[in-house]
């Protein structure tokens, strides 16, 4: 493997966690369309962007939407989901995260966030993160979300490095398949962990810093 020089960040899972949120304003929809909606039912949302949850919403009710249909759905629910993010604080920042992004950067990595969700800078602003990372490409910089590797080749571009530099860390299927597809190293936590797409899988935020140290043969800290 080349000597690490990057790591990409999903968002949601995994620096922060929103999941609540996104459950609740997805819940919130589901239940004003009449369609059954559970915990389990999001699992599969998580990773993907608005519009290909609304198809999935379809999938899940067995009733066909139109395209202005699910874009005033997919609307409403980021409405809710905007409401419901307002109770972030830098208190959501986990210290074991926080701690960890420190220490690496002051081994000379660069740091990206690299996300589906057009309401990335809004949460990192939220927690306390607004101008901390080297890039941020989200939604608003994609034309196609996760599975497809765009969201994380445009960030190892910004951040002038080869996806090969680059290690990606994910707590979804989707994230994980779109850092191979971009030919990056796929790190796993939380709900992604099982997953054999992982190149790397990790319990804790803290170990990234163990194992970059293994890989460069050197002190990051």
């Amino acid at each position: 493997m080349e000597v690490v020089k990057a790591f990409i960040f999903d968002l949601d899972g995994v620096l922060v966690s929103t999941d609540e949120q996104h459950y609740k304003a997805w819940k919130s929809l589901a239940d004003c369309l009449g369609i059954p909606f559970s915990r389990k039912d999001n699992e599969a949302f998580r990773g993907v962007s608005r519009m290909s949850c609304m198809d999935k919403l379809a999938a899940i009710s067995g009733r066909q939407f139109t395209k202005q249909e699910k874009t005033d759905c997919a609307t409403w629910k980021n409405e809710q989901y905007r409401r419901l993010l307002d109770s972030l604080s830098p208190a959501d920042l986990s210290p074991d995260v926080k701690t960890t992004l420190d220490m690496l950067r002051a081994g000379g990595l660069l740091l990206a966030v690299g996300s589906s969700s057009k309401n990335a800078r809004y949460i990192l602003a939220r927690i306390g993160l607004g101008d901390y990372f080297d890039a941020v490409c989200d939604g608003t910089n994609i034309a196609k979300s996760k599975p497809d590797p765009e969201v994380f080749l445009k960030a190892a571009q910004m951040l002038k490095v080869l996806p090969s530099q680059s290690i990606v860390v994910e707590d979804a299927v989707a994230g994980l398949q779109a850092a191979k597809a971009a030919g990056m190293t796929a790190c796993a936590i939380g709900g992604a962990i099982s997953s054999p797409l992982a190149d790397i899988r990790i319990k804790y935020f803290s170990e990234l810093v163990q194992y970059v140290e293994r890989i460069n043969d050197e002190k990051v800290f």
